[in-house]
């Protein structure tokens, strides 16, 4: 268990696995979009874009379960302690997070959404720090925020212009899925030193996918053309999130939020590029801006993972 302990909190091995996270990450916004096309899902139809990511969401944590209990030889069925922790994560993290997002992504523009949205890492920090006060705030954690969400404000800014209008329904939803998204952090590092992060992901994924699915169709949503091409997109998608999240709640169950949490601006970054890739948007993604965004994230992670010589910093 030292072992263990000992490798999950060095700073390479946390680079490397919240860097894989944010590469499968950013690999889904493009392969969304290209689902959505597919499945002939409108960019306007929030109801049937929360009722995709149900679906994805609920196999996703089937898929973890599955693994799960392929690795300890036994079928995991979630007991009520798992449940007592799996409820409050899967209301902020799956439903809460995503329900505002899609229809706050539905109601703003791409430019203040990605903002904001990279304000999500920010809010965990802050609220480990000064509400559940896990950890202590230092000069250095706070100037590793601000500069990795300068980061994704120049990497949203790119070429493209910024209005300061605010709806409720759009900016103010995109907000509180970000606040939602930093109690899940919080939640997540809190309960996974207590249970299994593997099977209290696969539990709440489970759980909140099926929310998702249900809301999205009592609101009037459905995937119109299902091939076999997207039932292989719908699977990549769950295979995401399933590894994805799963990762970084182990990592946040052996590590402080903020040394976990400052990766997530690697994200925006991971998403613009493989955009590019993807969907062929290259001279938007490879210019000096992405370069300066790149190297304000980095500066960001450096900060706030290098050793101080202060102890009061």
């Amino acid at each position: 268990m030292v072992q263990k302990k000992n490798t999950l909190t060095k700073t390479g091995i946390v680079a490397l696995l919240a860097c894989v996270c944010c590469i499968l990450w950013g690999s889904a916004i493009p392969v969304i979009k290209t689902g959505y096309r597919l499945m002939e899902v409108d960019a306007a139809d929030t109801a049937s874009q929360i009722v995709f990511a149900g679906v994805r969401f609920t196999l996703a944590g089937l898929l973890v379960l599955i693994f799960a209990s392929i690795r300890e030889k036994k079928v995991l069925i979630p007991d009520r302690t798992i449940l007592k922790y799996a409820v409050p994560v899967c209301l902020a993290q799956t439903v809460g997070q995503y329900f505002f997002f899609y229809i706050g992504v539905a109601h703003t523009s791409g430019v203040k959404g990605g903002i904001i949205t990279g304000l999500g890492n920010f809010i965990a920090i802050l609220m480990s720090c000064l509400i559940v006060r896990n950890e202590r705030m230092t000069g250095r954690k706070m100037a590793g925020c601000v500069l990795g969400f300068a980061g994704v404000v120049v990497i949203n800014l790119m070429g493209k212009s910024l209005d300061m209008g605010f709806t409720l329904t759009g900016e103010g939803f995109i907000l509180i899925s970000q606040v939602a998204y930093g109690i899940s952090t919080i939640l997540i590092n809190i309960y996974s030193k207590k249970v299994s992060p593997v099977v209290l992901s696969g539990t709440q994924f489970t759980m909140g996918g099926i929310v998702l699915t249900l809301i999205g169709v009592g609101m009037g949503g459905h995937l119109g053309n299902v091939t076999a091409v997207g039932v292989v997109i719908i699977f990549y998608l769950a295979m995401v999130s399933a590894v994805a999240y799963t990762l970084w709640s182990v990592l946040l169950a052996w590590n402080d939020v903020s040394k976990v949490a400052i990766f997530g601006f690697v994200n925006p970054l991971c998403s613009v590029i493989l955009s590019a890739l993807i969907l062929g948007e290259v001279k938007q993604a490879f210019n000096t801006g992405s370069l300066a965004a790149l190297l304000l994230v980095c500066a960001g992670i450096y900060i706030v993972n290098c050793r101080g010589t202060n102890k009061k910093e």
